[in-house]
Order: C-alpha cells, then sequence, then structure tokens
C-alpha cells in the first residue's frame, strides 16, 4: 500500500480473514524461525513450518525451588492438555537419545553436565513427533541462566514459563516429609500424601539428598538462579504463589499457559452486543465508546436517523416505524453497511447493539463482509428487567432520570412531576423479553465464540469482564 495515502481503505473482509486465520501471528511466527535458524534454503524451510502445524501447542517451562510443586503442576498440565511431559532424568535415561549415554555417565561420574548437552538432548526430544503435534511442557529445567541462554541460542523457546514460588520454611517442610517408594518411583509426603496401602508404607523410604542441610543448599542455590531464568524469559514468564492449595495453583498456571502473548498485529474491535432489554447495552457501549474510542451504534437510533434526516432510505423507513412493524432486512442491512463502510468505523472500530435480532439477520450481517471479532451475551432473568425498567422515570423539568428503587429523587416535587415512557409498561417489556428469548438459543448457536456474561451485577464489574476481553488475545482454542 502506498503510505502517502493513510488512513489505508482496507476492505473490511481482509481483517476478518488475517485474524479468522491468524495470518499475523503465522507470519511473526514464521519471521521468529527464520530469525533463529537462518536456514540456507528459507523457501523450504518455510514450507517445513507450515506442514508442521503447531503454532498453538503448548511449549511450557515450570521452573521453581525444590517442593514447589513443579512436577505435580507440569502432570496436571500435560494432562489437561494432551501434552508431552519432559523432565532432565528423563532425558538422561531415554534410550533412543543419540547423547544420553553420554549424559548418563557424567552423572554416574558426579560430573556437571555440559550445558550444551543438556541443549542437544532437549532438542534432539523436541524433534520427535509427539512433542511437535501434542506440544510438552518442561519440568524443572532450566535451573541457570546460562542453560536458558544456551537454550535461547539453540532456538528452544517455550511460549509460556511458570515460575512457582513459596516461603522457605513451606519449602523446607515440603521437602523434608517426602518419601520414596523404590518399587514405582512414586513421590508420597507424610502430611499431604501418605499412602492407603499399607506395603507401600512399609516400604517407603527418604530420597537421596533430602536432609534439612541439602535442602538449605538447595533452597540457597534457587534463589541466586531463578532471578536470572527470569530475566531470560521476561517477556512470557508469571511468578505463582505456591504456597496455597494445588487445585488453586493448577487454575492459576491454566488460565495463564493458555492464554496467548501480546501480538503487535494491528486489531481493530468489532464488538456486537447482545441481550434482552434492561440488561444494560446501552451503558456498556457507552462505557466502551468513551474508554476505548469505538463507534458506537445503536440500531434503533440509527434508523430514526435516517428518518429524521428525511433522506430517501429514510423514506422508506417511516412507513414501517409508523406501522409499529420491523423495519425489512434488506433496508436494515443497507443502512447498517453504509454506516460501517464509513471512515470513523473502519478506522477506530465500532461496538453495535440492537441488531441483530434472529439468527437470519445475524446470517445477512455476516455476509455483508462486517463480522464482529467480539460478540457478548449480557444474560438477565425477565422479573429483573421488569424491575429495571419499569420503574425508572423521567424529570420533564430538568431531563434527569430517576429510579423508584435505585435512584429515587429527594425533592416531593420532583417525585410528582416524574414522567414515565410508555414503553416502559410491563406489557410491552415482556413481549420485548419474550420475543428475545425465542430467538437467544439459535443465536448463541451461531455465534459459537460468543461470551457470555451475567448482566444481573454492578455494570462496572460487567465492564472489566468485556474490558478483559478486548484488551487480551482470546484463549488459544485446542483443535
Amino acid at each position: 500500500m502506498d503510505v502517502t495515502t493513510k488512513p489505508h481503505q482496507a476492505p473490511p473482509a481482509m481483517a476478518v480473514y488475517a485474524e479468522k486465520h491468524n495470518i499475523f501471528q503465522l507470519m511473526q511466527s514464521l519471521m521468529e524461525d527464520l530469525l533463529v535458524y537462518q536456514p540456507e534454503d528459507p523457501i523450504n524451510f518455510m514450507i517445513a513450518h507450515l506442514k508442521r502445524d503447531n503454532d498453538e501447542v503448548p511449549k511450557i517451562f515450570v521452573v521453581g525451588p525444590p517442593a514447589s510443586g513443579k512436577t505435580t503442576i507440569s502432570r496436571w498440565i500435560c494432562k489437561h492438555l494432551s501434552a508431552t511431559y519432559l523432565c532432565p532424568q528423563d532425558l538422561m535415561r531415554s534410550k533412543l537419545l543419540k547423547r544420553s549415554s553420554e549424559a548418563m555417565a557424567l552423572r554416574d561420574q558426579k560430573k556437571q553436565i555440559p550445558n550444551d548437552l543438556w541443549a542437544a538432548l532437549l532438542e534432539e526430544r523436541l524433534n520427535d513427533v509427539d512433542c511437535i503435534k501434542l506440544g510438552w511442557v518442561l519440568d524443572g529445567f532450566p535451573e541457570t541462566r546460562s542453560q536458558a541462554l544456551v537454550l535461547q541460542s539453540t532456538g528452544i523457546a517455550p511460549r509460556h514459563v511458570v515460575v512457582l514460588s513459596a516461603p522457605d520454611t513451606v519449602l523446607m517442610e515440603r521437602n523434608l516429609g517426602k518419601l520414596l517408594d523404590p518399587l514405582t518411583q512414586e513421590v508420597y509426603h507424610t502430611t499431604f500424601d501418605w499412602p492407603v496401602d499399607f506395603a507401600v508404607q512399609k516400604r517407603l523410604v527418604r530420597p537421596e539428598g533430602v536432609s534439612a542441610p541439602a535442602t538449605a543448599r538447595r533452597l540457597l542455590e534457587s534463589h541466586r538462579n531463578l532471578p536470572g531464568i527470569i530475566q531470560a524469559y521476561e517477556g512470557c514468564h508469571k511468578v505463582i504463589n505456591a504456597d496455597q492449595p494445588c487445585v488453586d495453583v493448577f487454575a492459576q498456571v491454566l488460565n495463564f499457559v493458555q492464554s496467548r502473548p501480546h501480538s503487535d498485529a494491528p486489531f481493530s474491535p468489532r464488538v456486537l452486543l447482545l441481550g434482552p432489554p434492561g440488561c444494560g447495552k446501552s451503558l456498556q457501549a457507552a462505557l466502551l465508546a468513551q474508554k476505548y474510542g469505538l463507534v458506537n451504534i445503536f440500531f434503533g437510533d440509527l434508523l430514526r436517523e435516517k428518518v429524521a434526516a428525511k433522506t430517501a432510505v429514510g423514506e422508506l423507513i417511516k412507513p414501517f416505524f409508523e406501522s409499529g412493524y420491523p423495519v425489512r432486512d434488506s433496508i436494515a442491512l443497507s443502512v447498517l453497511k453504509d454506516r460501517l463502510s464509513e471512515q470513523d468505523c473502519l478506522t477506530n472500530g465500532w461496538v453495535l447493539h440492537g441488531f441483530p435480532r434472529d439468527v437470519d439477520q445475524a446470517d445477512l450481517f455476516k455476509h455483508t463482509g462486517f463480522e464482529p471479532n467480539r460478540v457478548f451475551f449480557l444474560n438477565l432473568p425477565t422479573e429483573v428487567a421488569l424491575q429495571r425498567i419499569c420503574q425508572r422515570a423521567t424529570d420533564p423539568v430538568s431531563g434527569e432520570r430517576y429510579h423508584t428503587i435505585f435512584k429515587p429523587p429527594a425533592d416531593e416535587d420532583v417525585h410528582q412531576r416524574l414522567r414515565r415512557n410508555p414503553k416502559d409498561a410491563p406489557s410491552l417489556v415482556e413481549k420485548k423479553a419474550d420475543i428475545y428469548n425465542r430467538q437467544v438459543t439459535e443465536l448463541e448457536d451461531y455465534y459459537e465464540e460468543a461470551i457470555f456474561l451475567n448482566a444481573d451485577q454492578d455494570p462496572y464489574t460487567i465492564f472489566e469482564h468485556i474490558e478483559s476481553f478486548l484488551v487480551k488475545p482470546l484463549p488459544v482454542q485446542r483443535r
């Protein structure tokens, strides 16, 4: 595109296609691998990269001090995400890896295994089919910053780094309570995980190097190394407090590893708010427009503006308003398409409410080329909607809006002159809610990736939920 013609008049279908197929993320991944591996034949390298089709699989490091729960959390992640479990001990013992015997020999001689040997073992293991197709979780490695840098220079880069942390007193108690089943190599704990089988209880032994002095030395070594590891993975790590129930730790870890890293890809919010009368669509749209500069489009007002302006299309809409029948879909779509094609919508994004009302309109809307990239259903019981709408009134003198329950007027004179809108009559509200409820199930099925929110709570709490799905990429959907 010619840079002198900004802002670019790119067709909306281009952005929809790019976001739907993750084009920007795909190109970013290709460029990263090209720069890391610097292949002699870039074209064939990119073809092989695309054939792998594994840009969305888990690539996770779990690090932390001794007894912080790295192994437990790593195995739970693997089970939940169907990923491959990796750890340094398994890399050494694997007879399928070319240099594993070299690593075992060094360990038997109580010599330190060089960082480049660790990197070679891991690189070979990550090229196996299970790691490529399912992803992987590496438990307890790297242990030092130098190991992290060697992995980076080899091209081994995790998408998420989980750093578990807990007070030393807690870690010491956990570690000293560990017992090992020499037959199955299962680890138990005298307090937290005592085996039920009496035969297993009798054969438990204390693992090697689990004394108080040895644990203290390992903790000190971990405290020295963890800051360097965190610095090496500054943009993709999260420190999680491991001094809480294991299920709570896992929930936080899972939420982190299923999130997408920040992307620099261009993103224009195209937000659709759906919900019954009284659910707060207008308020949420106004808040989004105020904070993020989105164009606030209430479909009913859009049609009324055309009628008030006495335009040609307004003359077509006017008879429908006078008769009380819905505006014909073809006319409605034409008005909406024209508005969404304007420069402010294309540049800043938009938030739409009041349309579509059913699946047929949703399908027609999709075929205009303007497809929302965030759809929110604001769910609200009819009885709550009646309470919200039917109790509101306006002061004809000041124009101030009141509510007999949530915002009653302090002045009795104001209370006496309040007027209710005839459209807020309970019978009309119930009718509108009934029409919505008959259509909503099909709409929910149509927008498969929609986000559902409980609208029966504080409006600013709802706004925070909506906002979180705008500023952060959506979680990865595993195929």
